[in-house]
């Protein structure tokens, strides 16, 4: 009889046990994933094996296992759009595949010089380390060419890329990320705020100049200055600089630090076009990125954009544009820049842009529009009651009012895209404005 029994409760215990080897082998083999398209297919797996919500979500808070690495100069590449690119990454000394790292890219200046995208030097970042300034972190050095500068759009999927790789890779503190350069690369820093800022906490140019990317080759429609107010910049330009002085650059910085872009700016009256001043320096730019960690699910967004290239902030994504009824009339623009001289546009508009205000409270969105006639809002189970209705209101008028269930399906389309333990979508509210 005990025999009988023991079978009969195995028989009970076994479906259990093989369903929940099937969800475990479903996500060792989307955490294996080289790649968000690789990623993708992986979850069509996990979402088969039957896993629920709750599971799905705590597995995806608490991410892969990492093993442990050899620290030093890595030299790796990936092929971002077809195009090869090459950079280093510095694992820190004793690094730790149970600790979350900081990480800094690091761009370099002189882009027009270089012919091609070899790797020069050793890899490391040498005398801008943040090393004695309490930053243990990753250093990443990519490259950029005459054909391929900082201002493209293949060298932004590049550093887009590399984010994902390394978190594949290591254990990244993916709130703690952020781009910092010199020269070209400051000015690339600038860029890189204008087109994806969903990956980075800050920003950090230096010896850099904004204005660089409004020269007529450069200027392509899509630099769109009030990107930049969705982010911390560290700003650093030097009096005695002979491409880019303060007088030159400072009446810009001013006018970004006077509509709502967060700068801690250090002017350097006797710096040059070098980093002579970093041992001072040091220690306030390492503190800034340590008081300044992502938000991944901000409440308060902008993001403007022409098209669907560059059209996401976080929970935000533009999907059409044109003129909506009881859109806004006016937005306070930075593009718009007043001088002694007049009012001018910093950058070019062949095509009209599109932009979407965001301001959230509770399960409340209110969104301001102007030439966006479709968005969508990804909605995190850590920010959004989905026992309550979500209401949004979009220029005034309501736009959407009803309870949203949490979709396993969302939750593993954006987890697979994103690769990020701390922004995670449960939900997608679709708003069409026309």
């Amino acid at each position: 009889m005990r025999r009988i029994a023991s079978l009969a409760a195995f028989a009970v215990v076994l479906p259990a046990i093989q369903a929940q080897s099937r969800i475990d082998s479903s996500f060792q083999k989307f955490w294996a994933a080289d790649s968000p398209a690789a990623a993708e297919r992986a979850a069509e797996d996990v979402l088969k094996s039957g896993v629920t919500f709750e599971d799905a979500l705590r597995r995806l808070k608490q991410g892969r296992t990492y093993a442990a690495q050899k620290e030093g100069v890595v030299q790796l590449s990936n092929h971002a759009d077809g195009i090869e690119h090459n950079y280093a990454v510095t694992i820190p000394p004793g690094y730790d595949p149970a600790k979350r790292y900081q990480v800094r890219f690091q761009l370099h200046g002189g882009v027009g010089g270089r012919v091609d995208n070899k790797p020069r030097g050793n890899g490391q970042i040498g005398t801008l380390s943040g090393e004695g300034a309490g930053a243990e972190q990753f250093y990443v050095i990519p490259y950029a060419w005459s054909d391929e500068p900082w201002w493209s759009d293949d060298q932004v999927l590049n550093l887009h890329t590399i984010v994902d790789d390394l978190k594949r890779r290591y254990n990244i503190d993916e709130n703690r990320v952020v781009v910092a350069g010199v020269s070209d690369g400051g000015t690339g820093a600038y860029f890189v705020a204008m087109r994806d800022t969903t990956p980075y906490a800050s920003f950090l140019p230096l010896n850099g100049y904004i204005m660089v990317l409004a020269n007529g080759e450069i200027d392509d429609g899509h630099n769109f200055p009030n990107n930049i107010r969705n982010k911390p910049l560290f700003v650093v330009n030097g009096g005695k600089d002979r491409l880019y002085p303060i007088s030159i650059v400072e009446p810009y910085t001013r006018h970004l630090m006077r509509n709502g872009v967060q700068i801690d700016y250090h002017p350097q009256p006797d710096g040059e076009h070098n980093t002579n001043w970093w041992p001072e320096i040091k220690a306030p730019f390492e503190k800034f990125v340590a008081d300044h960690p992502r938000d991944p699910h901000p409440g308060n967004l902008t993001w403007e954009a022409v098209d669907t290239v560059n059209n996401r902030a976080h929970w935000l994504v533009i999907d059409a544009f044109g003129a909506a009824p009881a859109e806004a009339k006016q937005l306070t623009d930075i593009n718009v820049f007043t001088d002694s001289l007049g009012t001018d546009p910093l950058f070019g508009r062949p095509k009209v842009p599109g932009r979407v205000d965001l301001a959230k409270s509770g399960n409340a969105v209110q969104a301001t529009t102007k030439g966006v006639t479709a968005f969508t809002l990804l909605l995190s189970p850590d920010k959004f009651d989905f026992s309550q209705p979500v209401i949004v209101t979009a220029n005034g008028r309501e736009v959407f009012h009803a309870r949203v269930q949490p979709s396993v399906d969302t939750l593993l389309k954006w987890a697979a895209r994103d690769n990020d333990r701390t922004m995670l979508y449960a939900a997608e509210v679709k708003i069409k404005l026309k």
